[in-house]
């Protein structure tokens, strides 16, 4: 069916900007010109470069001749960079419009998705944002079968699944309803149990009172002693995420082009010490995409081998682990990544390994000792509230009995954080000096305060940071009022390193 050719059309995709989806206008113009030309402007990287061939292929492909004109393609706002393949489809349908395939009102659509030689329709990275892009422009959404499932259980998103460029345009016409989204199963994360961990009665309370609080935890001991399988637990002493944070964690990995194994579970992430800056913080070309601090929001960031990363590396997680946001700042944009990330890691007491060990002796000199330290500054250590030492297990300990389960712990743990979410509004992690001021505190919790602060040479952030700790052990034990015993509990947990 051949419509009247109108020159210009216009339809919408999507980009992310920081975690932000906003609206791409793709303008379409056929016609003029002595000679036919298909240019695209707009700052396109290669890949939107390329989609002049994957456009011209796919509607041979789908029996449509694509015009013997002058074609211009504008991807707005003109001045933003434009990555990768996902405006295949909307560029396809745009140019199809404005040459007369399609009726009036058929580009009033958000559409994305790669095309295929042979015009079918791949998924994409944003499937997500088109489709919120879409609900607060009051239009319908069309996206490959893959990007459409990241939707999944969304009521409020009007997301259409289609199948290749032909189905599309019969779509968008409204000669064809499209498919039904297809739910995809996540896939099933594995999540060590804490009750394999034999032993290590106190790195466990740790453990618990830091999944109860959001609290920072750092554990320090030698090879073998447990400290990765401990950490690696946290993920299951956590509640599952709510549909706001759900929400809020796949809009951070759409922006990294990655889809949420379990929505419901806190996201965990493990980089090697080998991670560069744009990796490990954010950043890349153009638009800066999340590192992967930013991919633990709402959940774990764990630091295995602190020792083995770049001072550097370290000391730039200061302030985003402080503020809860990090800002990334490159020539295109500068753009705001939220990052509420528990941080856990891991580090040897020396170089090698084995200082203070009941089994081998260290072999360090205090010169090498000294250098080790010094890779972590004072204000980075600063942060964690808590700093526990995991000795080498005993044999008695590897065999004797498992201990409590992980979710018998998370259900103190999520019983704890009920408690600070209705008396607090927020995790202890977040108190401020002013709410702990206002905090209950016996006589004798007020005493042990003050004998730390002289005889431990506390610091001002050292002393709120005992105080958060000492309120989530309250918390746990079902107290109003932090007692003295809950301080002293606290101060066990901040060994010096």
């Amino acid at each position: 069916m051949f419509y009247v050719a109108r020159m210009n059309a216009t339809i919408t995709s999507s980009t992310i900007i920081g975690v932000e989806p906003y609206p791409v206008r793709i303008e379409a113009h056929v016609g003029g010109g002595s000679k036919p030309v298909f240019i695209i402007v707009g700052l396109p990287d290669a890949a939107v470069r390329e989609a002049k061939e994957r456009v011209r292929a796919a509607m041979a492909s789908s029996g449509h001749e694509f015009p013997a004109k002058r074609v211009v393609v504008n991807l707005s706002p003109a001045d933003l960079p434009k990555v990768g393949s996902a405006y295949d489809l909307p560029i396809a349908l745009g140019v199809l419009a404005a040459n007369g395939k399609l009726p009036h009102g058929a580009t009033d659509v958000v559409a994305m998705g790669e095309l295929a030689l042979d015009g079918t329709v791949r998924p994409a990275r944003g499937g997500l944002s088109a489709a919120l892009v879409a609900r607060d422009l009051g239009r319908p959404c069309l996206l490959p079968m893959r990007s459409a499932a990241e939707t999944v259980g969304r009521d409020d998103l009007g997301v259409v699944a289609v199948r290749s460029l032909s189905h599309a345009m019969e779509v968008a016409a409204g000669t064809h309803p499209g498919d039904e989204i297809e739910s995809v199963s996540p896939r099933i994360v594995e999540i060590p149990d804490i009750s394999d961990v034999r032993g290590q009665a106190g790195a466990r309370a740790a453990l618990e009172v830091a999944a109860a609080g959001g609290h920072h935890l750092l554990f320090r001991g030698p090879p073998g002693s447990g400290k990765t399988m401990l950490a690696r637990t946290l993920p299951g002493l956590l509640p599952p995420l709510d549909d706001g944070e759900a929400h809020d964690v796949a809009l951070v990995w759409a922006a990294a082009g990655l889809s949420r194994p379990d929505p419901s579970l806190p996201p965990f992430r493990s980089p090697h010490h080998s991670a560069s800056m744009a990796a490990f913080i954010g950043g890349g070309s153009g638009v800066p995409t999340p590192g992967e601090v930013v991919m633990a929001h709402r959940g774990v960031l764990f630091l295995d081998e602190l020792g083995e990363f770049p001072p550097q590396l370290l000391d730039a997680l200061r302030a985003p682990i402080e503020d809860g946001t990090v800002i990334v700042a490159r020539k295109a944009a500068t753009v705001e990544f939220p990052c509420r990330t528990q941080v856990v890691a891991a580090t040897n007491p020396c170089p090698c390994g084995f200082e203070g060990d009941r089994t081998y002796a260290c072999e360090c000199t205090e010169s090498m000792k000294a250098r080790y330290k010094r890779r972590f500054s004072g204000p980075f250590l600063d942060r964690f509230d808590l700093q526990v030492e995991v000795p080498r297990l005993r044999v008695l300990e590897l065999s004797g009995p498992r201990g409590e389960s992980s979710s018998d712990v998370r259900a103190r743990v999520t019983a704890a954080r009920r408690r600070q979410f209705d008396e607090r509004g927020h995790l202890n992690r977040e108190l401020g000096r002013r709410d702990l001021d206002a905090l209950e505190w016996s006589g004798s919790a007020v005493a042990r305060l003050g004998k730390a602060a002289e005889g431990d040479r506390l610091t001002a952030r050292g002393w709120d940071r005992i105080r958060r700790v000492a309120r989530t052990v309250a918390d746990l034990a079902g107290s109003d009022i932090v007692e003295g015993g809950h301080i002293e509990t606290a101060l066990g947990m901040r060994v010096t390193m």
